[in-house]
């Protein structure tokens, strides 16, 4: 049977709405945070095929993105002891916790590179925080759980599969441009309603 989406349906649209009205990036974040806070309070309604860990690393699973590259939902799907090096995003973000738990450590960087750790939260289902470069951007996340996978779903103000972003390595302040990229090769098919306008 297949996963009922509507309730992902309604969120994206709902957040397309905020981005195309909004310019000013703490009224999105304050408008779309409560949006994804209902959104991952209930877990019943992300596809299976973007739930799935790999052994190895991390996976990003991308569940739609506005055509125009103003937003991008995102699945995270964290394997047992799994985590990102150090990073940033460089375009908001909101990060909400769907199953499981994550350990998000957050860092400043000074103008000679050195990185410091400011703070460090865990965050359960239903939890939301944002990151983005004017309310802290560099952190590392980890899976919370040592003996099953976690999940997050992610919200940010780009293409973020295709945002040039930086890794930072906190012995040395070196830092790596990269792009995350997406683990899947297909995106759920929101649009189809048919049964939904079969049955009115």
């Amino acid at each position: 049977m297949a996963t009922d989406i509507s309730r992902l349906r309604r969120f994206i649209v709902e957040a397309t709405e905020i981005v195309g009205a909004e310019r000013d990036e703490a009224a999105v974040l304050a408008r779309i945070r409560p949006l994804l806070a209902d959104l991952v309070a209930t877990d019943d309604w992300l596809p299976e095929e973007y739930t799935r860990p790999h052994p190895q690393y991390y996976q990003q699973y991308l569940l739609h993105c506005d055509p125009l590259e103003r937003i991008s939902v995102v699945s995270f799907v964290w394997g047992p002891g799994q985590s990102t090096p150090v990073h940033d995003h460089t375009v908001w973000g909101l990060v909400g916790m769907l199953r499981g738990a994550e350990t998000s450590e957050s860092f400043t960087r000074d103008a000679a590179g050195k990185l410091t750790k400011t703070d460090e939260d865990l965050l359960k289902p239903g939890e939301v925080c944002a990151v983005s470069p004017t309310v802290g951007d560099i952190h590392k996340v980890s899976n919370a759980l040592a003996d099953k996978p976690s999940i997050s779903i992610h919200v940010y103000g780009a293409n973020i599969g295709a945002v040039q972003r930086h890794v930072f390595v906190p012995d040395t302040g070196e830092v790596k441009s990269f792009v995350s990229g997406y683990a899947n090769a297909a995106m759920p098919n929101l649009w189809d309603r048919s049964r939904e306008v079969r049955g009115a």
